[in-house]
């Protein structure tokens, strides 16, 4: 942990430039550059939308707590950190692979390449994120108190999601199938998470429980708490304490299996 740590210390600026400089190569050689980072997320979300209330005719809005809540803004609020944590997850399992001459050619700390990559991700979520309170103040949603709970789960959402790339991007580098499974399970786990319904309103008590332990259902439900529901992340100490524990499960991991194939990793690349 101190090791990680301290590659992370001496190598601040550099983790900050190649960030930014992950996203120029993105964006590299598109008319409209940057403005992709919001076109593609905006037609994810119209097609949701759409689909659900044009479509499927299932109803306007979403009802909870007493109050009812359009169906593109509670789409908006979810999807804005589903499209964080689903780059994290499948860039993150790649993000060896795609910069391996920092580990075969240079001397690099290997852990930062996750970081610098996840941090990129971050540039543009915080941009999504202003979009996303721009529209909730143009529909009516007065600033609050709750709003400021932004700045503990963007963070949290970050550290947890870079955590976890510890254990899945050595991996991948070891096991192409590795990383194709990441890949092919995100669409699934989408589907298994709240995004685009109420988690905490299935309707089946133990199943709601269940859900509890999918964290992606934490962040989906901790942004419509902050920005939707008017609620404190602390109100629900069951999915607060859940979250904690796979937390520290999941940076233990990722210290574990880093630790355990990072010197093999140039000879395997």
């Amino acid at each position: 942990m101190f090791t990680i740590f301290k590659e992370h210390r001496h190598f601040g600026k550099q983790i900050f430039l190649l960030a930014v400089n992950d996203l120029k190569k993105t964006y590299k050689g598109a008319a409209i550059g940057p403005l992709w980072a919001v076109i593609k997320p905006a037609f994810t979300l119209f097609v949701y939308w759409f689909a659900f209330t044009i479509g499927l005719k299932s109803g306007s809005g979403i009802e909870w707590a007493g109050r009812e809540f359009p169906r593109f803004i509670f789409l908006l609020v979810g999807f804005v950190p589903w499209f964080f944590i689903t780059d994290s997850i499948t860039l993150g399992a790649k993000s060896i692979n795609m910069n391996r001459q920092f580990v075969t050619k240079v001397s690099f700390p290997v852990s930062t390449i996750m970081t610098f990559t996840a941090l990129a991700r971050l540039f543009v979520h915080i941009f999504l994120a202003l979009i996303m309170y721009a529209i909730l103040l143009g529909n009516g949603y007065m600033p609050t108190v709750y709003n400021l709970q932004f700045f503990l789960y963007c963070p949290l959402m970050f550290a947890f999601f870079v955590s976890l790339t510890w254990s899945t991007a050595p991996m991948s580098s070891f096991s192409k199938d590795f990383e194709n499974m990441i890949v092919s399970i995100m669409s699934g786990v989408f589907w298994l998470s709240g995004i685009i319904y109420n988690s905490y309103d299935l309707g089946i008590p133990w199943l709601e429980k269940v859900m509890l332990f999918n964290p992606i259902n934490f962040f989906a439900n901790g942004y419509r708490n902050a920005f939707l529901y008017d609620k404190w992340f602390f109100e629900n100490p069951l999915e607060l304490s859940i979250f904690l524990g796979e937390f520290v499960v999941v940076f233990a991991l990722g210290i574990f299996n880093y630790n355990r194939l990072r010197k093999t990793l140039p000879d395997v690349l």
